[in-house]
Protein backbone atom coordinates (compact mmCIF):
# COMPACT_ATOMS: atom_id res chain seq x y z
CA UNK A 1 0.00 0.00 0.00
CA UNK A 2 1.46 3.35 -1.04
CA UNK A 3 1.98 6.06 1.56
CA UNK A 4 -0.19 9.18 1.15
CA UNK A 5 1.39 12.06 -0.75
CA UNK A 6 3.66 14.05 1.57
CA UNK A 7 3.60 11.33 4.25
CA UNK A 8 7.34 11.32 4.87
CA UNK A 9 7.41 15.12 4.94
CA UNK A 10 5.07 14.98 7.95
CA UNK A 11 7.50 12.90 10.05
CA UNK A 12 9.64 15.22 12.23
CA UNK A 13 13.35 14.47 11.90
CA UNK A 14 14.00 15.05 15.60
CA UNK A 15 11.38 12.49 16.70
CA UNK A 16 11.54 9.16 14.87
CA UNK A 17 8.42 7.97 16.70
CA UNK A 18 10.30 5.34 18.69
CA UNK A 19 10.10 4.84 22.42
CA UNK A 20 13.86 4.75 22.98
CA UNK A 21 13.62 3.92 26.70
CA UNK A 22 11.27 0.98 26.07
CA UNK A 23 13.51 -0.25 23.25
CA UNK A 24 16.59 -0.14 25.46
CA UNK A 25 14.76 -1.94 28.27
CA UNK A 26 13.70 -4.64 25.82
CA UNK A 27 17.29 -5.05 24.61
CA UNK A 28 18.53 -5.34 28.21
CA UNK A 29 16.08 -8.19 28.78
CA UNK A 30 17.05 -9.87 25.49
CA UNK A 31 20.76 -9.56 26.34
CA UNK A 32 20.11 -11.19 29.73
CA UNK A 33 18.32 -14.09 28.01
CA UNK A 34 21.16 -14.39 25.48
CA UNK A 35 23.76 -14.42 28.23
CA UNK A 36 21.95 -16.97 30.41
CA UNK A 37 20.44 -19.26 27.79
CA UNK A 38 22.66 -18.65 24.78
CA UNK A 39 26.09 -18.32 26.37
CA UNK A 40 26.11 -19.79 29.89
CA UNK A 41 23.97 -22.85 29.19
CA UNK A 42 25.56 -23.36 25.78
CA UNK A 43 29.04 -23.53 27.28
CA UNK A 44 28.06 -25.63 30.31
CA UNK A 45 29.28 -29.19 29.76
CA UNK A 46 26.55 -30.51 32.09
CA UNK A 47 23.85 -29.26 29.69
CA UNK A 48 22.72 -31.22 26.63
CA UNK A 49 24.03 -30.18 23.23
CA UNK A 50 20.42 -30.31 22.11
CA UNK A 51 17.07 -31.62 23.21
CA UNK A 52 16.30 -33.28 19.88
CA UNK A 53 12.74 -33.10 18.58
CA UNK A 54 11.36 -34.50 15.36
CA UNK A 55 9.97 -31.82 13.01
CA UNK A 56 6.32 -32.46 13.81
CA UNK A 57 6.93 -32.37 17.56
CA UNK A 58 8.92 -29.16 17.19
CA UNK A 59 6.12 -27.57 15.15
CA UNK A 60 3.71 -28.42 17.97
CA UNK A 61 5.98 -26.78 20.56
CA UNK A 62 6.45 -23.58 18.57
CA UNK A 63 3.84 -21.10 17.44
CA UNK A 64 5.08 -20.39 13.91
CA UNK A 65 1.92 -18.78 12.57
CA UNK A 66 2.54 -15.53 10.69
CA UNK A 67 0.01 -12.95 11.82
CA UNK A 68 -1.02 -9.58 10.44
CA UNK A 69 -0.35 -7.87 13.79
CA UNK A 70 2.64 -7.62 16.10
CA UNK A 71 3.15 -9.23 19.48
CA UNK A 72 3.81 -7.80 22.90
CA UNK A 73 7.21 -7.60 24.53
CA UNK A 74 6.65 -10.55 26.89
CA UNK A 75 5.67 -12.81 23.97
CA UNK A 76 8.77 -11.72 22.03
CA UNK A 77 10.96 -12.48 25.04
CA UNK A 78 9.35 -15.90 25.37
CA UNK A 79 10.01 -16.56 21.69
CA UNK A 80 13.68 -15.72 22.26
CA UNK A 81 13.79 -18.23 25.12
CA UNK A 82 12.02 -20.87 23.00
CA UNK A 83 14.42 -20.45 20.09
CA UNK A 84 17.42 -20.83 22.39
CA UNK A 85 15.92 -23.76 24.32
CA UNK A 86 14.91 -25.73 21.22
CA UNK A 87 17.97 -25.03 19.06
CA UNK A 88 21.22 -26.98 18.86
CA UNK A 89 23.77 -25.42 21.22
CA UNK A 90 26.58 -25.00 18.73
CA UNK A 91 28.69 -23.21 21.36
CA UNK A 92 28.65 -26.30 23.59
CA UNK A 93 32.07 -27.84 24.35
CA UNK A 94 30.82 -31.18 22.99
CA UNK A 95 29.36 -29.86 19.74
CA UNK A 96 31.60 -30.71 16.80
CA UNK A 97 30.97 -29.85 13.17
CA UNK A 98 33.10 -30.00 10.06
CA UNK A 99 33.10 -26.18 9.82
CA UNK A 100 32.99 -24.92 13.41
CA UNK A 101 32.65 -25.83 17.07
CA UNK A 102 32.50 -24.10 20.41
CA UNK A 103 31.92 -20.49 21.39
CA UNK A 104 34.56 -17.79 21.28
CA UNK A 105 33.38 -14.99 23.59
CA UNK A 106 35.55 -12.39 21.84
CA UNK A 107 34.22 -13.35 18.41
CA UNK A 108 30.66 -13.16 19.77
CA UNK A 109 31.37 -9.65 21.06
CA UNK A 110 32.60 -8.75 17.58
CA UNK A 111 29.38 -10.05 16.06
CA UNK A 112 27.34 -8.03 18.56
CA UNK A 113 29.39 -4.98 17.55
CA UNK A 114 28.83 -5.43 13.82
CA UNK A 115 25.12 -6.15 14.31
CA UNK A 116 24.78 -3.04 16.47
CA UNK A 117 26.45 -0.95 13.76
CA UNK A 118 23.92 -2.39 11.28
CA UNK A 119 26.22 -1.66 8.37
CA UNK A 120 27.51 -3.39 5.30
CA UNK A 121 31.30 -3.13 5.08
CA UNK A 122 31.52 -2.69 1.32
CA UNK A 123 32.55 0.97 0.95
CA UNK A 124 34.49 3.50 2.99
CA UNK A 125 31.47 5.82 3.02
CA UNK A 126 29.28 3.43 5.04
CA UNK A 127 31.90 1.54 7.05
CA UNK A 128 35.21 3.43 7.23
CA UNK A 129 36.56 1.70 10.35
CA UNK A 130 35.63 -1.80 9.19
CA UNK A 131 37.11 -1.18 5.74
CA UNK A 132 40.44 -0.05 7.24
CA UNK A 133 40.44 -3.10 9.53
CA UNK A 134 39.82 -5.35 6.52
CA UNK A 135 42.71 -3.76 4.62
CA UNK A 136 45.05 -4.33 7.58
CA UNK A 137 44.04 -7.99 7.96
CA UNK A 138 44.47 -8.60 4.23
CA UNK A 139 47.93 -6.98 4.32
CA UNK A 140 48.93 -9.28 7.19
CA UNK A 141 47.61 -12.35 5.34
CA UNK A 142 49.63 -11.39 2.25
CA UNK A 143 52.70 -10.98 4.44
CA UNK A 144 52.16 -14.42 6.01
CA UNK A 145 52.12 -16.12 2.60
CA UNK A 146 55.07 -14.09 1.34
CA UNK A 147 53.31 -11.83 -1.14
CA UNK A 148 54.64 -8.28 -1.41
CA UNK A 149 51.46 -6.96 -2.99
CA UNK A 150 47.97 -8.07 -3.79
CA UNK A 151 44.32 -7.38 -3.25
CA UNK A 152 41.44 -9.10 -1.57
CA UNK A 153 38.02 -8.85 -0.07
CA UNK A 154 36.14 -10.63 2.69
CA UNK A 155 32.78 -12.20 2.00
CA UNK A 156 31.09 -11.95 5.42
CA UNK A 157 28.26 -14.25 6.32
CA UNK A 158 28.71 -16.90 3.66
CA UNK A 159 30.78 -20.04 3.40
CA UNK A 160 31.27 -19.98 -0.37
CA UNK A 161 31.82 -16.47 -1.74
CA UNK A 162 31.76 -17.62 -5.37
Amino acid sequence: MAEPSGYWDSIPLDDPGLDIAAGEEFLQEVFQILLEEGVQKSTDVTQKVCDWKEPQELRELLDLELRSHGEGQEQLLQRCRDVLRLSVRTGHPRFFNQLFSGLDHHALAGRFLTETLNTSPYTYEVAPVLLLMEEQVLAKLRELVGWSSGDGIFAPGILDPS
